[in-house]
């Protein structure tokens, strides 16, 4: 179906119907976080591991914090950081269900109401200025991830510009997937300038969540901004949807499996059935 088709949401109320038509036509919806309440704890979790893991004291104001955090790490320790505040995280019992609460109402529109979530939460920060941190033009699709897969991409802080990530709309993603063939044996660097003039940075301020579709080039380049990027993402996919080299149980696990479904799945003809 292309991206301009009006698509089987007849049955759908026009909110959620118009949701998958941009979806479709943009290959990403910007919608508030559902649950604010969820969004601010997992801030506030971040700001206090990486406050423990610097030995600084618990900060009273979280975005600040982690807006100013060049101030306290270098780009040479910024790794440790990351590594101990996602950590943190993922060993905290409620962060993958707080997280999920953020995008629940547009994972159940884009990507269905039986769920499969990777199993570990992503982070990502980036320093002004620093060039250790950039994640080059790519499609996921292109590296192993099945092409059913959406990505939740939540900010921590105010994300915008150079600040956040950047997006190959649908049309122009077409155009070089078509002719990809012409970038073999070339940088990552020569497959985003032939992409420059066309791609997205995404204004993703907090208390908003970025849902994408990762057959979709996108990367992120030098933060010139004042502040520092702190943005989390976690992919999702319809359950009963193909996987590829990430498989369920490897790499994702059912988070939402409905009764009818549970049922069927462990559903068996009785003995002699055929006989």
């Amino acid at each position: 179906m292309s991206a301009g088709a009006p698509g089987p949401w007849q049955s759908l109320p026009e909110a959620e119907a118009d949701l998958c038509r941009r979806f479709m036509a943009e290959g990403h919806v910007i919608v508030p976080a559902a649950d604010r309440a969820a969004l601010d704890a997992l801030q506030r979790r971040a700001a206090t591991l990486a406050a423990a893991h610097l030995g600084l004291p618990e900060p009273d104001n979280a975005t600040a914090f982690l807006d100013g955090i060049h101030h306290a790490v270098t780009p040479e320790a910024l790794n440790p950081l990351r590594l101990a505040v996602i950590q943190g995280l993922n060993a905290w019992p409620e962060a993958r269900p707080l997280y999920h609460a953020l995008g629940r109402a547009v994972l159940d529109t884009v990507a269905g109401n039986e769920l499969a979530m990777q199993r570990r939460l992503n982070l990502s920060i980036q320093l002004p200025g620093d060039e250790s941190s950039l994640l080059p033009a790519h499609a996921d699709l292109w590296s192993g991830d099945s092409p059913f897969e959406v990505v939740l991409w939540v900010p921590l802080v105010d994300c915008f510009a150079s600040k956040s990530m950047y997006l190959l709309p649908p049309a122009a993603n077409a155009a070089v997937q078509a002719d990809v063939g012409r970038f073999a044996g070339q940088s990552a660097e020569t497959l985003f300038q032939a992409i420059a003039a066309d791609v997205r940075f995404l204004n993703v301020p907090y208390g908003s969540v970025l849902l994408f579709s990762q057959n979709l080039l996108h990367g992120n380049r030098v933060n010139t901004e004042a502040t520092s990027r702190w943005s989390m993402n976690c992919r999702f996919k319809s359950v009963l949807s193909p996987y590829a080299d990430k498989r369920l149980g490897e790499f994702f696990e059912p988070l939402v499996i409905r009764p009818a479904t549970r049922l069927g799945m462990s559903a068996r003809l009785p003995g002699g059935f055929h006989d």
